[in-house]
C-alpha cells in the first residue's frame, strides 16, 4: 500500500485458494475476513479503497485434491461463491488439479468445463457493478499453488498453440454454461513464459524464448498475460516481460523471504544489544513451530536434517511464510519490534546486517525503527515491480 501510494497506481491484491477459503484457508480468513483485514490495513495506511483491486489466485479444487472430484469442485464453487459476495473483483479460475479419483492427466476439455462451472458460481454471487463486473484469468499452464516441491533446471515456455488451444476451449466451455458476458470479461490467460524458482536456485526469463507468444497477443487484443512466479527475477527482466505482453507480474515469496531477512538481521542486532534472557528468540521459535507443524514444508523439503533445517530457514521456495501467523512466532515478532526500540539500533551493526537500509538511512531516506527497516527490505523487492509497471518510485 505504502509502494502504490507513493507511485499513486492502484494496488492489486490477491488471496490464493491454500490461503483464504470458506474454510478459513492457513491464514485462518474466509474471504469475507480477508476484505475486512485487508480494509483495515488501507485505513490505518492512509490507502484509499478506490485504488484497491482484490483478486483471488488459483480459485479451484487445489485445497481439496484429496476429496473425489464432485467433492472438491462443491468445495471450490461454494469458495468462488464467497470470493464473489465478498467483493473480490478479478478472479483467477484455475480447475488443472487432479483430485482424487481423477485420471492421472486431466483433459483440456474437463479442466476448462470446471473452470465454466466455477465462473458460474462467481457470476451467481458477484457485487460488483453490472456494468463492470468481475474480471477473469484463465489458463492452465501454471506453477504449482505455493511453489515448486522439486528442483528445476529449465523450463518449456507455453507454446502459441497451446495457448490458443486452452482459449478456444475454454470458450467453448463457457458458451455452452451460457456465460458469454462472462466470456467478454476475460482479460489474461496464464502461460508460462519460462520463469521459475526452485529451493536453491531461479530460472531467468529469456524474452527470445518467449517471442512467439506475441502472434498470440496480435490476435486477441483484448488480452493480456499474466506471469506466475515471477519472483526473484534480475530488474531487467520485469521490463522485458511488460514489453512482451505479461501486463500482470504475479510476486509473493520474494517479499515474504524478503522481510525473513529483515527480522533474522535485526535479531542477529539483538544479539548484541540485549541480554540473552530477554531476546525474542525468533529463528529458534520459528524453527520450533515449523518441526511441530511440518505439514506446510515437509513434501517440499527433502535430504538430511541439516539440509532441512536450512531449507525451512532460507528456501527460495520460503515455506516460513506459512508461520508467520502463528501466535507463538507473533509474539516473538512484536518482542524483537520492541526491544530494538528500547535498546536502539547502533549505524554500525545496521551496516553490517542490512547495508541497503543502512545507506537509506545515511541519505536520510529511513529511521532507525526496527518496523521501518523491515518495511523498506519489503519495498526494495517492490520497487523492480513498480519501474516495469510505471510506477514513480
Amino acid at each position: 500500500m505504502r509502494q502504490a501510494m507513493a507511485d499513486d497506481t492502484h494496488l492489486l491484491l490477491e488471496a490464493t485458494s491454500n490461503q483464504v477459503n470458506q474454510e478459513g484457508g492457513y491464514t485462518g480468513m474466509t474471504p469475507a475476513d480477508f476484505v475486512q483485514f485487508i480494509q483495515g490495513l488501507a485505513q490505518e495506511t492512509g490507502f484509499r479503497l478506490d485504488q484497491l483491486i482484490l483478486g483471488g489466485d488459483h480459485l479451484g479444487p487445489n485445497a481439496w485434491q484429496h476429496l473425489d472430484a464432485a467433492s472438491a469442485m462443491n468445495m471450490a464453487t461454494e469458495m468462488v461463491r464467497d470470493y464473489a459476495a465478498a467483493g473480490f473483483l478479478k478472479i483467477h479460475l484455475d480447475a488443472s488439479m487432479r483430485c482424487a479419483d481423477d485420471p492421472e492427466t486431466l483433459s483440456d476439455e474437463v479442466m476448462a468445463e470446471r473452470a465454466a462451472t466455477l465462473c458460474a458460481a462467481a457470476e451467481s454471487a458477484s457485487r460488483a457493478p453490472d456494468a463492470e463486473g468481475i474480471s477473469y484469468v484463465i489458463g492452465t499452464e501454471v506453477p504449482t499453488p505455493g511453489g515448486a516441491d522439486h528442483s528445476l533446471s529449465t523450463l518449456q515456455v507455453t507454446s502459441s498453440e497451446a495457448v490458443e488451444r486452452t482459449l478456444t476451449i475454454h470458450h467453448a466451455a463457457f458458451e455452452k454454461s451460457e456465460l458469454e458476458s462472462a466470456w467478454k470479461r476475460v482479460i489474461a490467460i496464464v502461460v508460462q513464459p519460462g520463469v521459475e524458482f526452485d529451493h536453491d536456485g531461479v530460472i531467468d526469463y529469456d524474452s527470445s524464448k518467449a517471442r512467439h507468444l506475441q502472434s498470440f497477443l496480435v490476435s486477441h487484443p483484448e488480452l493480456v498475460m499474466e506471469a506466475h512466479s515471477s519472483d526473484y527475477q534480475r530488474l531487467q527482466a520485469y521490463g522485458d516481460l511488460v514489453r512482451d505482453g505479461f501486463a500482470i507480474l504475479k510476486v509473493g515469496p520474494a517479499l515474504t523471504f524478503a522481510l525473513r531477512e529483515a527480522f533474522f538481521a535485526l535479531e542477529t542486532i539483538e544479539r548484541w544489544t540485549v541480554q540473552p534472557e530477554e531476546r525474542s528468540n525468533l529463528q529458534g521459535t520459528l524453527d520450533r513451530v515449523m518441526l511441530e507443524r511440518p505439514e506446510h514444508w515437509r513434501k517440499y523439503y527433502r535430504g538430511t536434517a541439516q539440509e532441512q533445517a536450512r531449507l525451512r530457514a532460507y528456501s527460495y521456495s520460503d515455506r516460513l511464510r506459512y508461520y508467520w501467523g502463528h501466535a507463538e512466532v507473533e509474539a516473538s515478532v512484536v518482542k524483537l519490534i520492541k526491544n530494538l526500540n528500547r535498546t536502539g539500533i547502533p549505524e554500525t551493526l545496521l551496516s553490517q546486517h542490512l547495508p541497503q537500509e543502512y545507506d537509506a538511512f545515511r541519505d536520510g531516506k529511513l529511521t532507525l525503527g526496527p518496523e521501518e527497516i523491515a518495511l523498506a527490505k519489503v519495498r526494495s523487492v517492490l520497487r523492480a515491480y513498480s519501474k516495469a509497471t510505471g510506477g514513480k518510485k
